[in-house]
């Protein structure tokens, strides 16, 4: 029998129908519904890419907990940004290969807010998490060859931490779950302090 470090004691929803935060969530041990939000992810005028995040992710759980007053929901979103420019989805392997490009020998910025939310108790916890990313300065045989697994084309900043694109990745500064979408240290701290989850059997 598999043993798991957490076990849920609240009913919980994931506002996000990322199979990456699935995972990140399953791997913990937890029980949790998905129900995906349905909301525009799309920066105002004027929002920072922290503001942007924190927005999103709350529109997310607000959107859920609607109708489900009694769980626990959590929201995220993430963005990269790089020079203050939010890196969406390519739109295809043209505009992948240059988004790489673009990236090849810097540093960019991975910004993933979160917001546990409880309607029937009202509370919300809301967070910023952001990791630096450094990419090795590649070339653009090798960013094309890249961009040709399609890997890139589903991914924000065209790149997937957590896939073969981890080999452009020369170091990080701050979480690797925080790149791949969800900051696991304040979320399990935040899930433990509300006491959604407790520690698994020894």
């Amino acid at each position: 029998m598999i043993s798991f470090p957490l076990k849920t004691v609240g009913k919980l929803i994931l506002a996000s129908a990322s199979p990456r935060r699935k995972s990140l969530l399953k791997e913990l041990g937890l029980d949790f519904e998905i129900i995906e939000a349905h909301v525009e992810e799309n920066p105002s005028s004027g929002e920072s890419p922290q503001e942007f995040v924190i927005r999103a992710a709350c529109d997310k759980a607000g959107d859920i907990s609607r109708t489900n007053i009694e769980s626990w929901v959590l929201g995220a979103d993430t963005v990269v940004v790089h020079d203050t420019r939010i890196l969406g989805k390519p739109g295809n392997a043209e505009e992948a290969l240059s988004v790489l490009l673009s990236l090849s020998g810097q540093k960019h910025l991975v910004h993933t807010g979160f917001c546990l939310m409880n309607g029937k108790e009202k509370i919300s916890v809301t967070m910023v998490v952001t990791t630096e990313v450094y990419f090795f300065s590649f070339s653009k045989e090798i960013a094309a060859a890249y961009v040709a697994t399609g890997e890139p084309l589903d991914k924000a900043g065209a790149y997937g931490i957590q896939g073969c694109g981890g080999f452009l990745v020369e170091k990080i500064n701050g979480y690797y779950s925080n790149v791949v979408g969800l900051p696991l240290v304040e979320v399990v701290e935040e899930l433990l302090r509300n006491k959604v989850v407790e520690p698994g059997k020894e």
